[in-house]
């Protein structure tokens, strides 16, 4: 099959998806109404709370939540094929991932911007609350630790990749100076300012890494990298939003959107042919690159792309602190993961373009790969043609890399080009990733925050400066310390299996709120893909800790994939009592905005 079918399959899709079901989610499972005060203005302080462009909110929750997993986990999956990974992303992305990113939206925001465990503490109770809370902080720094080590394994040794990544923080203080300071909400101004000064730094970049004194400023290695990357993250937490996270995440989407755009025209200029037959010899398992079988290792192979629980933590975060009209919520939320999905879908292809030997020699370490018993085909030249060694480059970065600049390089008039595209994308890739290590550290600044006022109240006041600074230095320390000792092969099975786990709580937790509400007829939106998800990934978090960790005595692996599925089930029978509870209440009161929600009384 030819790579346009299924570009112009995924286009269909998820534009009719959006006119027709996110439309139905907004006005009859959801009520959004424009005329409801959203947290940005009632609780505005111009730092964490206020109003913002919904097309600059869109950048910034995009760049956020499109991290390393829409790229990174479809070029893994491809190991089954293009069929199981491509009908995951279409058909998880339309009714469980952008359902999902939708109703936690919907829900933080109808909570104040809190956190999922607030929500989960509010809908379902205290105990739940605090049982999410710690689920949630120990998932995001499994996150942000596996996020910000493949952001280390792209740029060290790089600097052309360093300088680009680097030039982003001035400016989008550029951006955020003259948007907030100069000429208040000036977006078209700060955007031409912020294309024009990213595309003379792109340019600039192959200058920069020929120039033998700039080269060694730029050059840093993995355990130097390993401890910048934190410094930078303590400083995005603690900044106000409008200052470095918001124009930068604006700003990169550009380049994300941009590059996906054009590798979209590339593939429709160049129409290859998918290489990678629709279903491999490795569905049943004993694969080189994921040992498991298609099912159901391929749910938290793809852990973000199609569906993702990183999302309720942007989702109930930064960006509900942000939303300016309660209709925007579609266009931010589900419109997001639509575009998210569709970036899943590219990355797919673009790792399908290889012939399968190719793909394996990269994708599987060297031992995996000679036991199969083939040979690189077109491997050496194209190695050869980037100026890398890539081949035995596990982690799926490099491959896609490979297949973008293969396919970029296609196209008559960039013949010869293949190393530029190849560091571009590369750079492209670390700049996707550090993008949502920036929002989901301040995240996790907020949810420890949260915590910690429970015990001393003054850390729950986001304007105490004290809390602020101590809570994001704790924080980033937690996350930095895995990436200073970890490795990408051990933290991110883990990762996938506990992101679909937190996905499918916050689905469970956002039902809870549609039942209170007194949307139960609809109830199944939300409660359909979370009650499917769960039991999945709960098999492949047994399988995993079976079949992979216990062989290798991983035990410490092994005790925090047991806690995970522990506290996530607890969530889920406590929200099970508490939907019998609410389903029991037939009496329906009008709120402040005229709608009917169920009438609760003390003790439910």
């Amino acid at each position: 099959m030819h790579s346009l079918t299924l570009i112009f399959a995924a286009a269909c899709i998820f534009a009719i998806a959006y006119r027709f079901y996110g439309l139905f989610l907004a006005n009859k499972v959801m009520n959004l109404r424009a005329e409801r005060e959203t947290p940005a203005v009632t609780l505005a302080d111009g730092k964490d709370y206020m109003k913002t462009n919904k097309f600059v909110l869109f950048g910034h929750h995009f760049a956020a939540i499109a991290a390393a997993g829409p790229l990174l986990g479809p070029v893994l999956a491809a190991q089954f094929g293009y069929v199981p990974g491509a009908l995951w992303i279409l058909i998880g992305c339309v009714l469980a991932g952008g359902v999902h990113d939708m109703v936690v939206l919907f829900a933080s925001v109808r909570h104040k911007g809190k956190s999922l465990s607030v929500i989960a503490e509010t809908e379902i109770g205290k105990t739940t609350g605090k049982v999410a809370s710690v689920s949630i902080l120990f998932i995001l720094i499994l996150t942000l630790a596996g996020l910000s080590i493949a952001v280390v394994n792209a740029m060290f040794n790089s600097p052309w990749g360093t300088f680009t990544v680097l030039a982003t923080i001035p400016i989008a203080m550029i951006m955020g100076v003259y948007m907030q300071k100069v000429r208040p909400g000036d977006i078209k101004g700060g955007s031409i300012i912020g294309v024009v000064l990213l595309l003379l730094s792109l340019l600039a970049g192959p200058h920069i890494a020929e120039h033998p004194t700039l080269a060694a400023m730029l050059t840093f290695s993995k355990k130097e990298l390993a401890v910048i990357i934190p410094v930078y993250g303590f400083f995005a937490s603690v900044l106000p939003v409008w200052f470095l996270l918001v124009p930068r995440d604006y700003l990169s989407t550009y380049l994300k959107i941009g590059t996906i755009a054009a590798l979209a025209i590339g593939i429709v200029f160049v129409n290859p042919e998918l290489k990678m037959p629709a279903f491999t010899e490795y569905m049943a398992g004993g694969g080189p690159v994921i040992p498991g079988a298609v099912f159901p290792y391929l749910f938290i192979t793809i852990a973000c792309g199609a569906l993702s629980g990183f999302h309720a933590i942007i989702g109930s975060g930064t960006t509900p602190k942000m939303i300016a009209n309660e209709r925007d919520i579609l266009f931010v939320g589900y419109g997001a993961m639509l575009t998210e999905g569709f970036v899943a879908i590219m990355a797919l292809i673009a790792a399908c373009v290889l012939v399968p030997a190719d793909y394996f020699a990269i994708n599987a370490v060297p031992a995996a790969f000679a036991k199969l018993g083939i040979s690189p085909v077109n491997l050496p030249q194209l190695a050869a043609e980037v100026g890398e060694q890539v081949q035995g480059r596990p982690g799926g970065a490099v491959s896609l890399a490979v297949g973008m600049a293969y396919i970029f390089s296609s196209v008559p008039f960039m013949k010869g080009m293949m190393a530029y595209w190849y560091h571009f994308a590369i750079m492209f890739e670390a700049v996707f990733i550090l993008t949502a290590v920036d929002a989901g550290t301040r995240v996790g600044r907020y949810l420890l925050q949260e915590m910690l006022g429970r015990v001393y109240k003054p850390f729950a006041d986001n304007s105490w400066t004290p809390g602020v600074i101590v809570c994001s230095a704790l924080f980033t320390g937690a996350w930095g310390y895995l990436v200073y000792t970890g490795d990408i092969s051990t933290i991110w099975p883990l990762f996938g299996m506990a992101n679909q786990l937190l996905a499918s709580c916050a689905l469970i937790v956002g039902t809870t709120m549609l039942i209170r509400l007194g949307k139960a007829k609809y109830a199944w939106c939300t409660a359909v893909p979370g009650l499917l998800v769960w039991p999945t990934v709960m098999w492949a978090g047994y399988m995993n800790v079976v079949n992979n960790y216990l062989p290798k005595q991983l035990y410490l692996l092994t005790t925090m994939s047991i806690v995970l599925m522990v506290l996530i089930s607890i969530v889920f029978v406590a929200a099970f009592r508490r939907w019998s509870v609410l389903l029991k209440i037939d009496k329906m009161v009008t709120d402040q905005y005229g709608d009917k929600v169920v009438a609760l009384v003390e003790g439910n």
